[in-house]
């Protein structure tokens, strides 16, 4: 009963007026096998397919952005993930999301055909890329290596900044360092 529900509610969402237009896309869950009994949540996430469509349509100049620093972040989120859609595309891989009953979220799973994966982080500002790395931190001990593999990388895209790596392992990738 459950199963014919959500494909009834799918092929409703698939029909509707911003799916036909293609203007919103859904960033479907990751579904790995984890090491802890956390609840994965399964919804898609969904973003414009261009988020400059937003923008335009909420008529937001970059003073007012600049004034809502949450929703400038949202948009800078939104950016990020068509463009590693773009990337992931060219080699035959899946952008997907991870959220769980706990709360824990990562922002973006690139996913290889062959089963290699990595997660990143997206933060607007470099104040956030320390919540950032200790999120993917969080989220890859989680994970059941022996089952998907260790992650080929963990992985902060910022607005701003240099690349490095850091410490523990995680590297920091500013947004413009990002290409196929």
């Amino acid at each position: 009963m459950r199963k014919n529900r959500n494909r009834t509610q799918n092929r409703r969402q698939r029909g509707s007026p911003r799916h036909r237009l293609m203007i919103i896309e859904d960033q479907p869950s990751w579904a790995p096998h984890l090491r802890s009994k956390s609840v994965l949540r399964s919804a898609s996430k969904r973003h414009f397919v261009d988020p400059s469509l937003a923008v335009a349509a909420l008529r937001a100049t970059p003073e007012r952005l600049l004034q809502d620093l949450n929703l400038f972040g949202l948009f800078f989120e939104s950016m990020v993930i068509r463009d590693l859609r773009v990337y992931a595309q060219a080699h035959d891989a899946s952008v997907l999301h991870y959220r769980d009953n706990t709360g824990l979220e990562v922002d973006a799973i690139v996913e290889a055909g062959d089963g290699r994966w990595a997660a990143f982080e997206i933060k607007l500002g470099t104040g956030h890329i320390d919540a950032g790395a200790a999120s993917l931190l969080k989220f890859a001990d989680r994970v059941d290596i022996r089952k998907c593999g260790s992650p080929s990388l963990l992985g902060v895209i910022a607005g701003t900044g240099y690349g490095y790596m850091r410490k523990d392992g995680v590297a920091v990738i500013p947004v413009g360092a990002l290409g196929p």
